[in-house]
């Protein structure tokens, strides 16, 4: 019975994930039939196009793992009760710190590794900080301060790539750093795939966070007071510590997300590579889904990644185009919007009466 209960709670927190990717899948049907391709056969080759085989598993990994740390890093800020809408200026501040760190710190292979992870996760962290900072000394909102340091953080990693730390070696002068030795890259999982230890790195994230709000007390603290602050500052927690070392953690697993896909996927810091594809804003969409749940922003992340992967299989053997995937995500926010606000709702309700009855 107990062992019976313990899987229950376990799965319990992706029923809602699950939903929401059923809407998701039959209104993207409803697409597909628009288009006049066959429903069946078009999710098929979406299935291939992120699952078919080995090499496409594998790209579908790689694609989820920036998704994945991301998700966490805002997971953790959620939990907190902090909105931490900044993930994609921590991301990118991470990322082209890593990249230069790989390019002028001195040594090599895997103490270098180490340091250059460590140098992307301390800038996504700081930067993460300093809205937390602004938010204690100031009473900056953290919703509009982490937005707005987004755009910062993003011009100023393409200002740096754009003159002094630019590549001028090749013909075409891309805004991009030079590319990394090779003793830097982060080794594949399996050679000749695109998937890196980056991956590994994530799961290992995932599954600490869960030990972490399951069975200790810093767990329990950040799990307070997101649910309720006045209840944990009346048992002792210390609101302004737990809230900025949460920002702090938080902003450092979306630094580590840059810097996997510099030393993992790309090898240098290219202007655009991480804010085109939406990488931030995809973690934030899995972490929304998962309800902030660790292992279910894991899964939901690497669901989403599949969308996106499946989807370019799908486009290319049958007529269906690639927005397809646009529209399924776009039905996946609508559904936690309504969530949310439905959460709102009751809890305004619940407010109101009581007031009435008072």
């Amino acid at each position: 019975m107990k062992v019976k209960n313990s899987i229950v709670q376990l799965l319990r927190p992706l029923l809602q994930p699950f939903i929401a990717i059923l809407i998701g899948l039959i209104t993207g049907a409803v697409a597909i039939s628009i288009v006049g391709e066959p429903v069946l056969a078009s999710y098929k080759e979406m299935w291939n196009g992120a699952f078919g085989n080995f090499y496409f598993f594998t790209s579908t990994l790689a694609r989820a793992t920036p998704i994945m740390l991301v998700g966490l890093g805002v997971a953790l800020a959620f939990r907190a009760g902090v909105f931490n809408l900044g993930a994609e200026g921590q991301m990118v501040l991470g990322a082209v710190s890593a990249a230069l760190a790989g390019v002028y710190l001195p040594g090599s292979g895997i103490g270098k590794i180490l340091l250059v992870l460590l140098v992307g996760i301390i800038a996504g962290g700081l930067w993460s900080l300093l809205a937390g900072w602004l938010e204690a000394k100031f009473k900056v909102q953290l919703l509009i301060s982490t937005l707005l340091l987004n755009y910062i953080a993003v011009l100023f990693a393409s200002y740096l790539v754009s003159d002094p730390f630019q590549d001028k070696t090749g013909s075409a002068a891309l805004a991009q750093t030079v590319m990394l030795d090779q003793s830097v890259w982060l080794p594949k999982l399996f050679q000749g795939m695109s998937v890196h230890w980056g991956f590994v790195i994530a799961v290992a994230a995932a599954l600490i966070m869960y030990v972490v709000f399951r069975a200790t007390s810093a767990g329990y603290e950040v799990k307070m007071l997101g649910f309720n602050p006045f209840f944990a500052s009346y048992g002792g927690v210390d609101k302004m510590k737990v809230m900025l070392t949460s920002m702090f953690i938080s902003g450092a697993l979306s630094g580590l997300a840059g810097t996997v896909e510099v030393l993992g996927t790309q090898y240098r810091f290219v202007d655009g590579a991480l804010t085109g594809p939406g990488l931030a804003w995809t973690g934030l969409m899995a972490t929304l889904l998962a309800n902030s749940h660790p292992i279910g922003t894991a899964i939901t992340s690497i669901f989403l990644a599949a969308i996106e992967t499946g989807a370019m299989g799908m486009e290319r053997n049958t007529q269906v185009p690639l927005e397809v995937s646009s529209i399924i995500q776009s039905v996946l926010i609508l559904f936690i919007s309504a969530k949310i606000t439905f959460k709102w709702w009751k809890r305004k309700s619940k407010a109101g009466g009581s007031h009435g009855t008072f």
